[in-house]
């Protein structure tokens, strides 16, 4: 096994950092809004500097043990750990693994796949007409009707893309362009390919780890009411809901990120 790449910025206790994408390289993440920490920003297996890959490598549940080489490399023990997105799949694993390790668990705008939980039909429909008077709208709706109807064309998904940002402006425009400049071609299928485990409610209930659960209000994958759900399924989790942010909400509002993160990791 070699040792994942990372990048470490910032000042203060360790914060070790699993991107999400999936399987995006951590430059999309910044500093993550001024998070006072010492972020260590991993490349995933595949990605970054830690790539390429085979794609038979780079399911979820097969990334955990990179992570732990890395943190015992690094002499983190116990470390907060923050996931963005779909590396909270990896995030929550490791967890459920390697709980000794991990002294806080920050999931940001987690996806819930890894916890059974699948995209809302109507949970997506709502996010995306409460934002109905925005320029943006019709191209969206459309987009994602088709994506809702089992389109997997790349026109119909980039589309989408709007819906992921509390504000579709040139700071969210730049954002998705460099984002998608290093997605990996496939990286979903590889990422969730079958076999991949899902936490069960015994696993979870047994996690005495504190979560904190950051939500975006405007995000729809997932939607506040589905984080708050499952949230349920962690005996120590808190739920915070970042107003008018989206699937990025450093981008957002820089300040309340910032604050909802270190009350947390000080409490």
């Amino acid at each position: 096994m070699n040792l994942l790449a990372h990048d470490e910025i910032g000042t203060g206790a360790p914060l070790l950092v699993v991107p999400g994408g999936p399987l995006l390289a951590p430059s999309y993440l910044g500093d993550l809004g001024g998070v006072p920490a010492r972020l260590h920003l991993l490349h995933l297996r595949g990605t970054g500097r830690s790539g390429p890959a085979d794609a038979a490598e780079l399911r979820f549940d097969l990334l955990v043990d990179d992570v732990e080489a890395y943190r015992a490399h690094a002499g983190l023990d116990p470390v907060d750990l923050l996931a963005h997105s779909a590396g909270a799949s990896i995030a929550i694993r490791y967890a459920l693994r390697y709980p000794e390790h991990v002294r806080r668990l920050v999931l940001v705008t987690p996806s819930l796949r890894s916890l059974g939980f699948a995209p809302d039909p109507e949970q997506l429909r709502s996010a995306a007409s409460a934002r109905s008077g925005e320029d943006w709208y019709p191209a969206v709706r459309d987009a994602l009707e088709a994506v809702l109807a089992g389109s997997f064309a790349a026109a119909d998904w980039a589309a989408l893309a709007p819906l992921y940002y509390g504000r579709w402006d040139e700071v969210a425009q730049e954002h998705a362009r460099a984002s998608d400049a290093i997605r990996l071609p496939d990286a979903p299928a590889a990422y969730y390919a079958p076999g991949a485990p899902v936490a069960t409610a015994e696993e979870l209930a047994g996690l005495n780890v504190p979560v904190l659960m950051l939500a975006g209000e405007a995000d729809a994958m997932p939607s506040p009411a589905a984080v708050r759900e499952a949230a349920r399924l962690f005996p120590r989790a808190d739920v915070v809901v970042q107003p008018g942010a989206g699937h990025y909400p450093w981008l957002d509002d820089a300040e309340f990120f910032r604050k909802a993160i270190a009350d947390f990791l000080a409490d």
